[in-house]
């Protein structure tokens, strides 16, 4: 028996393994090492960020073999894993009878406690690997004596090993069995607060932030028209709605094999953005209804102070069962990382994916999904419900501005979990999310106000928190696919176009969108979706489009990546606009969708829901 070990580069392991296979060598231990060379201080770009290498990551693989399959074990590991550079597979071969590398072995763990200060000042001095990957190749007696049972050695979950066969290894090296996959706890805690973020951008933040812009009169229906809302949703999330926007089907919807929830338990896992890292679905599951509970919720504040109550709850689950859910199904739903291997796995994820997924369409956290698509809807409402008595004609102003600011404020807030918790991990690219949301957002208000101050001689807080909407709108599909840069200049552009739809657009054309949905969320989110496209580009600072293939950055394409957006957004606003005409008209047919002229005057807090806002 001999016992072969090599350190490979990550992304050639499954070469390795299908080159072993073919000459019948099925069973490896996987170790993730670093290594260190010549490499040591050169540059490296991931993603659009520039990095200076210190330790480069490395795989281990570890066989036991017969001896007549040393030459052809040797011979395949040679050519799958070389890449033509220095310590990328051909240099780290070597052999040992198995028994003798593990008797070294022991022998060495006796030594231990006597080499723990010497590994102390290794690690002071940066040698911090488990393996080390020198330039020049190991002498065999070198190698054996870093021999790690096989038995102890960790695999990592992507290699997947399988046992070796009986007869190919002794009691004293046999394969460990591949460790299931589990959830990663920190990312799932993370998922959790940014679950509970959501839920604080709908309840009480836009409850408060619509309920403010509203007369006095109707304050508390826009309270109770969130609140059920988010509620309603809630429901039928559990009961189909994830079932349709996130399993397969079809390019447009899913199927009914999760309806109720159905399968699901604390022990299933759902795939995040990276090979090998899990979350609970019951997690995903949490953080997705969260979305689905507030977009339909928006909707109401373009027709707000006139519409039925009972109006409202049934265009909400027609809008939500054909729009909201087939439009997430379309850009969101895939198989995940871990079903890309390879070129051919690659055709099969696409097939098998949403429709606007497949293209390549890009929204990070729901720029065509939550804002156009909400925002559409709100047009079509204001247009069909029709005008508030007095519009134009008299001052239908806000009632309490400073609960706006604290809407606005826990908005802004709760976007932090909207955004940063769309990466579905606590990493880099959460943080780069964080980041963009509160620059944009800055920079947003920053560009309203000013522009406002300009046009009409006073900065207002209504145009402060307008802006910071706009910028968190805007920023919503691109957050964790542009960079900082890309992040300022989306928000200095949005507010002025958001501005000219609020303040001028609308009154040339006459629509009574009551707290600006189209004007700041759909506008806002086509401004954005479109802009992730152009900013996207690792050239402008962007972290680019990762390839699961090469497990790197795709090269950037600006005709295609904007076709891409182009289609989602149309698709979108198509949509949206289609079935938000259909669901009025069913609605109007059943129950009418406005209130009286009474009601309306009196105010639908006492006429709607017998109760009052203020009592003094």
């Amino acid at each position: 028996m001999k016992f072969v070990s090599a350190i490979i580069k990550p992304f050639k392991l499954d070469e390795v393994r299908e080159a072993l296979s073919i000459i019948g060598v099925q069973g490896i231990t996987v170790t993730e090492v670093k290594g260190f060379g010549r490499q040591k201080g050169h540059t490296e770009l991931y993603r659009g960020a520039e990095y200076v290498v210190d330790f480069l990551p490395k795989v281990k693989i570890e066989i036991a073999i017969h001896d007549d399959l040393l030459d052809q074990v040797i011979e395949a590991i040679e050519k799958s894993a070389a890449t033509g550079k220095i310590g990328d597979g051909n240099k780290f071969i070597a052999s040992a009878p198995v028994k003798p590398a593990l008797k070294l072995y022991k022998e060495i763990n006796m030594k231990k406690i006597l080499s723990m200060f010497a590994l102390v000042m290794m690690l002071g001095l940066g040698a911090t690997s488990t393996t080390f990957a020198e330039d020049a190749a190991p002498a065999v007696d070198a190698v054996a004596a870093e021999v790690v049972p096989v038995a102890d050695a960790a695999p990592v979950v992507d290699a997947a090993p399988v046992a070796a066969p009986a007869e190919a290894a002794p009691v004293e090296a046999e394969a460990a069995a591949a460790p299931a996959p589990v959830a990663n706890k920190g990312d799932t805690t993370w998922m959790l607060l940014a679950s509970v973020l959501v839920t604080l951008m709908a309840i009480p933040g836009l409850a408060l932030f619509y309920g403010g812009l509203v007369r006095q009169k109707n304050m508390l229906s826009l309270l109770m028209q969130v609140f059920m809302i988010f509620s309603l949703m809630s429901v039928l999330w559990a009961i189909y709605g994830y079932s349709v926007a996130f399993t397969g089907g079809g390019p447009f919807f899913g199927g009914l094999s999760k309806a109720f929830l159905a399968g699901i338990t604390p022990e299933s896992l759902g795939a995040t953005f990276s090979k090998g890292v899990y979350i609970p679905e019951l997690t995903f599951v949490a953080f997705q209804m969260t979305f689905a509970a507030i977009t339909p919720a928006l909707i109401v504040g373009a027709f707000a102070e006139r519409m039925k109550f009972s109006a409202i709850l049934i265009f909400m689950v027609i809008w939500f069962t054909f729009s909201y859910l087939p439009l997430a199904h379309m850009v969101w739903y895939w198989d995940g990382p871990d079903a890309i291997t390879d070129a051919a796995s690659l055709e099969t994820v696409v097939a098998n994916a949403g429709w606007l997924w497949a293209k390549g369409a890009l929204d990070f956290a729901g720029g065509t999904v939550v804002h156009i698509n909400a925002g559409v809807a709100g047009l079509v409402g204001a247009i069909m419900v029709g005008k508030r008595i007095g519009y134009g004609k008299e001052a239908l102003t806000p009632h309490s501005l400073t609960l706006t600011m604290v809407g606005a404020a826990l908005l802004w807030v709760g976007w932090y979990g909207f955004n940063a918790g769309s990466n579905l991990e606590a990493n880099g690219y959460a943080a780069l999310a964080f980041v963009n949301t509160t620059i944009a957002a800055a920079a947003a208000t920053l560009a309203w106000s000013f522009t406002e101050w300009s046009l009409r001689g006073k900065p207002s807080m209504l145009g402060a928190a307008s802006g910071a909407v706009a910028g968190l709108v805007a920023i919503t599909p691109a957050c964790g696919f542009v960079g900082p840069l890309g992040a300022i200049v989306i928000g200095l552009l949005v507010s002025p176009i958001c501005y000219f739809f609020v303040a001028k657009v609308k009154y040339w054309l006459g629509y009574d969108d009551a707290l600006d949905v189209f004007g700041i969320h759909a506008i806002g989110g086509i401004f954005g979706a479109l802009a992730t496209g152009v900013f996207v580009n690792p050239a402008l600072g962007g972290a680019g489009v990762v390839d699961y293939v090469a497990n790197g950055v795709a090269a950037y394409d600006f005709g295609a990546q904007m076709t891409a957006q182009i289609t989602a957004v149309v698709t979108a606003v198509v949509l949206s606009a289609v079935v938000s005409v259909i669901a009025f008209k069913i609605v109007d047919m059943l129950v009418g969708l406005r209130v009286t002229e009474e009601s309306e005057r009196e105010g639908l807090d006492t006429s709607v829901h017998g109760e009052r806002a203020y009592h003094s």
